[in-house]
């Protein structure tokens, strides 16, 4: 059975997303199912010993080295206060397919260089200038939950890559989701290795994609899920087809940002659905 634990706050106050609890059939006792999805499977000795050098590495970067703005380079700062407000979230919301998506920023000038660097230079405590924006599109997207069901919505990132984790050595989506205050639950699993999407095309993208998730632990949730950009969106509609066949109910999908070429629907503050 599903069991929500947390409610909505006041009016125009950010929700809490709940945590879910699971009871598989002859198992020994209630266990609670975010935490078994958040465990990943043992790592091996290899990828572990890569991800404390790559994190040591880091460590030692941020004491040498001074801190410079992820958008213009001025030192001093993860990003100037003269970038950091570019980064003030403006939610669009947009059909992607069918499927609905909030999104806090427009990937582009400030907000996409400060995306790329958290990224490709993994620097992942850009997750918190970051965080205010998926914040507000979560915030709308647990909003278009059904009433009864708005205090047990739960989130459910997009994995990420193994060739990702390899080169970041962090879950960019997982990080950003909890800056912003709401629980990850990782119940969408790859079970199929796909192409870099960035030189696809929207139908290669697609077919790159087909199959390529499958979801487990959210037969009758409300979910919302989360990705840091939204592009073609084919990402986000394997991922909310997973979910689907798992027998969740998927409210929409909140992002970072979303890329300039998707055109939104309107201001999120104007869909009264």
């Amino acid at each position: 059975w599903l069991v929500g634990s947390a409610q909505f706050g006041a009016r125009g106050s950010f929700p809490r997303f709940a945590r879910i609890g699971f009871c598989a059939p002859g198992s020994e006792g209630d266990r609670w199912h975010h935490r078994r999805m958040r465990s990943p499977s043992p790592p091996t000795l290899v990828n572990a010993l890569r991800a404390a050098a790559a994190g040591a590495v880091r460590d030692v970067a941020a004491l040498v080295l001074p801190q410079s703005c992820a958008s213009c380079a001025e030192q001093g700062a993860r990003v100037c206060p003269q970038c950091a407000a570019d980064l003030a979230p403006t939610v669009q919301v947009q059909a992607v397919g069918g499927l609905r998506v909030w999104s806090g920023l427009t990937f582009e000038g400030v907000a996409a260089r400060v995306i790329r660097s958290c990224k490709e230079d993994a620097r992942p405590g850009l997750a918190r200038v970051l965080a205010p924006a998926l914040r507000a599109a979560l915030a709308a997207a647990g909003g278009a939950a059904p009433p009864d069901a708005r205090g047990r919505v739960i989130v459910v990132p997009v994995p990420a890559s193994r060739r990702a984790m390899r080169t970041r050595g962090f879950r960019l989506v997982e990080v950003v989701t909890r800056a912003a205050g709401a629980d990850p639950v990782r119940a969408l699993h790859q079970i199929e290795v796909t192409r870099d999407q960035r030189d696809l095309g929207v139908m290669q993208r697609e077919e790159n994609l087909h199959g390529a998730f499958c979801a487990s632990g959210v037969r009758g949730a409300h979910v919302v899920l989360v990705d840091d950009v939204v592009t073609s969106g084919a990402t986000l509609r394997e991922g909310a087809r997973a979910l689907a066949a798992a027998g969740a109910h998927v409210v929409g999908a909140a992002t970072v940002a979303a890329t300039p070429r998707l055109h939104p629907a309107g201001n999120a503050s104007e869909d009264k659905e």
